[in-house]
């Protein structure tokens, strides 16, 4: 148990000589992905084959070890999960991808053993190696604050965080700085909330310090529900003493004493990740009461989720925290004021508290160097859909989506034309080939009637149907909503009926004028952020890509061939051999004929399940 500021120094200094005993390191990501992709076993592989070949292999730090050792570690998310299990070593940096069990024995014995490369493993594009990671065009342009230590510590242990200099930053706001000091960095940091809304996060700050209700509560919103959405989960999995750190900087600033962790119970390892981190940090004094003899006590508790779409908005979320039904109230008063409890409330998200350590150790004019005036930082995005390079990535603020698209995540996927993207999750909005230089930064992004959101990036190619896809999230969202406010409950239920009979073949004539004056209505009066913003993957779907619309509603086509009743399927009598086998492989009798004559299909009977198509073995049957 750490009792003062010189224990915790002291302990610190004698892990950092730990760490560099570790003359070599093997970080195996222990992600979610690539733990599903067998990665736990690819570490415990590792360990045997090492202390096989009678080399000092070290799991854990250890105090004053007298020896240089191998470090084998679980290390967080590396990020490019399109290529795991992933399996890093330090010194050289050299990253292996799509690594399986079997390979564990070439790794040791070439690697390191002998110092050579297992070049099957290493990183190609049209033939060319990458062996440093760094060196690879998916990291290239990258630049990781938040994310800088996932996949390059031992995401489960708080001696290796103490060792790279962990709880510094907390050491300095407890014993150096006044609340009033940490509130004005962290406001002249200019530090926007990355959960969605961007609202500046030093002025939060500010008005629950100012509050004078002696109680005050610090909450952080693990709660991601976006579609393909995983940035805080990866943080809490990977680094998350880095999360509690910011968590225990925001409680000195505004004189909390309980902070909680809401978070999904579908991220089960990220739960027990932090719950350990949270228990080693009790064990050691950092949590708890008279922090290092401060006088300062603060003490955390995770609060696990239903999987609530809603609960990600603060006030729903405080009052699932509470044990109530998760919906959102009237505003005012606002969380500031009355959050959890109804006291003043600290509220941010994964990312946002992730941020603030870094401010504090190298302050707010460093953090400002970065990315544009009015939004400087990073920003991490999980990256997905039909790209060549999928996962979680880290960029300036500022940087385009050309870069982030083609660059970053290395173009289409299969030679397909880029389309659009839809950023911000299924309240966020679409973005086409005309927005490929708009810098992604809130001031942007907001001008053309999207929003980062969480940082979800859903890329779609040429292949797509923009209506189905504004259908998808209209549904998604539907489902999610509450129903505590009319305008949410009642209007997206019919847009979602609208598309769905658009896509379905049965669109009528004034439809598309009838969704927008629907999200107008629905924006304008929705009680929460969810419904105000639910209308906007179709009003920009509409703006963009207004003609497909117009198609499938007047000319009963989807330009893409995506929507199913849509589709006409006829056979070509010049191609057709007259084999019967589509007539014999359609379910419903749809088709008919003589042998060795032209079949016909009856379009009245036939339910465009497309199976005459994949039966036919000389492409006579077309979709017209």
């Amino acid at each position: 148990m750490l009792k003062t500021r010189e224990d915790l120094q002291a302990l610190r200094k004698a892990y950092q000589a730990s760490i560099e005993k570790q003359t070599r390191k093997i970080l195996v990501c222990a992600g979610t992905g690539c733990v599903a992709g067998g990665s736990p076993e690819i570490h415990d592989e590792l360990i045997r084959l090492i202390e096989e070949k009678g080399l000092k292999c070290s799991v854990q730090l250890e105090k004053d070890p007298h020896e240089d050792t191998i470090g084998v570690k679980k290390s967080g998310c590396h990020g490019f999960c399109e290529m795991g299990p992933l399996v890093r070593i330090e010194p050289e940096g050299i990253l292996y991808t799509k690594v399986k069990l079997e390979d564990c024995a070439e790794i040791v014995e070439k690697t390191i053993v002998n110092n050579e490369i297992v070049d099957r493993l290493v990183y190609k594009i049209e033939g060319k190696p990458y062996v440093r990671q760094e060196e690879i065009p998916f990291y290239k342009k990258q630049r990781r604050i938040v994310l800088e230590h996932c996949g390059h510590i031992d995401a489960t242990s708080i001696l290796e965080y103490l060792a790279i200099g962990g709880y510094s930053a907390f050491e300095k706001a407890l014993f150096d700085m006044q609340p009033e000091q940490i509130v004005d960095e962290v406001e002249k940091s200019t530090l926007r909330g990355r959960g969605g809304g961007g609202f500046p996060t030093g002025r939060k700050w500010r008005q629950v310090m100012n509050q004078k209700d002696p109680v005050h509560y610090v909450v952080c919103n693990g709660d991601e529900g976006d579609p393909g959405a995983f940035m805080d989960r990866s943080i809490c999995e990977g680094d998350p003493h880095r999360m509690l750190e910011g968590m225990m900087i925001a409680a000195v600033a505004t004189h909390s004493n309980m902070g909680y962790i809401y978070i999904r119970a579908e991220y089960p390892l990220a739960v027990s990740r932090l719950s350990a981190a949270i228990e080693q940090a009790r064990q050691l004094g950092l949590l708890g009461e008279n922090i290092l003899g401060s006088g300062f006590s603060f003490d955390l508790h995770i609060n696990r989720g239903a999987g609530a779409f809603v609960c990600g908005e603060g006030s729903a979320l405080t009052a699932s925290i509470e044990g109530k039904r998760g919906m959102p109230r009237v505003k005012p008063p606002r969380t500031v004021e009355q959050g959890l409890f109804d006291k003043p409330t600290v509220l941010n998200n994964v990312e946002t508290f992730a941020n603030v350590p870094q401010i504090i150790l190298k302050g707010a004019d460093w953090y400002k160097s970065i990315g544009p005036e009015n939004s400087p930082g990073t920003k991490a995005f999980a990256l997905t859909g039909n790209i060549t390079n999928t996962g979680l990535i880290e960029v300036p603020m500022g940087t385009t989506l050309r870069e982030v698209i083609f660059d970053i995540g290395g173009g289409m996927k299969n030679g397909g034309k880029f389309k659009a993207v839809q950023i911000g999750g299924p309240s966020g909005g679409c973005l086409v080939t005309a927005d490929l230089d708009l810098p992604l930064d809130f001031d942007s992004l907001k001008k053309v009637g999207a929003m980062i959101g969480s940082g979800g990036l859903v890329v779609m190619d040429d292949s797509t149907c923009m209506v189905e896809v504004a259908r998808f999230f209209m549904s998604f969202t539907q489902n999610e909503s509450c129903g505590k406010c009319v305008p949410c409950r009642e209007g997206t239920k019919r847009m979602l009926e609208i598309l769905e009979r658009i896509v379905n073949g049965n669109g009528r004539d004034g439809d598309i004028e009838l969704l927008l004056e629907l999200a107008d209505t629905i924006s304008s009066t929705a009680l929460c952020g969810l419904g105000k913003s639910a209308a906007m993957p179709v009003v920009s779907t509409i703006n963009n890509f207004r003609d497909e619309y117009e198609a499938h509603i007047y000319d009963k086509k989807c330009p893409s061939g995506n929507c199913k009743k849509l589709i006409t399927y006829r056979i070509d009598p010049e191609s057709c051999k007259g084999c019967s086998k589509c007539a014999r492989n359609c379910p419903v009798g749809a088709i008919s004929g003589e042998i060795k004559k032209p079949f016909v299909i009856d379009e009245a009977k036939c339910i465009k399940c497309g199976a005459c198509a994949s039966a036919c073995n000389f492409k006579a049957v077309k979709e017209v």
